[in-house]
């Protein structure tokens, strides 16, 4: 045992026989990856992104409502559970894959990308309950374009947490002064 503490920093305590770090060592980034409990918990939560977090919390909560959903409507025990599975793992998958190229998209392109998959989605849970195909396309539409324009209020009025800073940055009236002068006037010189 002490030539296993010897190789990692330590030094091996007689009376008790357990391990102590040397005196004035720090552990390692490796012994936040081994931190038993709680505290190893939070430090590796506080890594995963909210692009990561939001969709798959999103997904469970759309996955429990699917349950709830088909439980109500009459399917009983394991397929309302399948229904609910399904429904968690497409939705999270896809709003994994909106959440991640969501900052490469336009201000627009993102909102409809949400009304879209938020559309599609209740649209088809409304389904479930037994209604008819174009009254749940119907509602799915929308509750989509609820989504679209819900999505770009916050998108537009939050501009400064854009990944684009401004809704159109190439656009030349958004360049403000010093900026590219070949659509304006030209000024007298004499």
């Amino acid at each position: 045992m002490d030539q296993h503490a010897q190789r990692h920093g330590a030094r091996a305590a007689r009376s008790h026989g357990t391990v102590e770090p040397e005196h004035g060592a720090t552990a390692g980034p490796r012994a936040l990856e081994r931190a038993p409990g709680r505290a190893g918990m939070k430090e590796r939560a506080k890594h995963i992104p909210a692009t990561v977090t939001l969709p798959i919390i999103t997904a469970l909560a759309f996955g429990c409502f699917i349950i709830f959903r088909t439980h109500t409507a009459g399917i009983k025990g394991g397929p309302a559970m399948l229904y609910g599975l399904a429904g968690a793992v497409v939705s999270g998958a896809l709003g994994l894959v909106v959440a991640h190229f969501q900052s490469t998209l336009i201000t627009e392109t993102r909102a409809a990308a949400y009304g879209v998959l938020f559309g599609c989605s209740l649209g088809w849970v409304y389904s479930l309950g037994g209604e008819a195909i174009l009254k749940s396309c119907a509602f799915g539409f929308t509750m989509g374009a609820v989504m679209f324009v819900a999505a770009l209020y916050v998108f537009r009025t939050h501009r400064t947490r854009e990944p684009h800073g401004l809704h159109r940055p190439h656009h030349p009236h958004h360049r403000g002064i010093g900026g590219d002068r070949s659509h304006r006037l030209p000024v007298a010189t004499h």
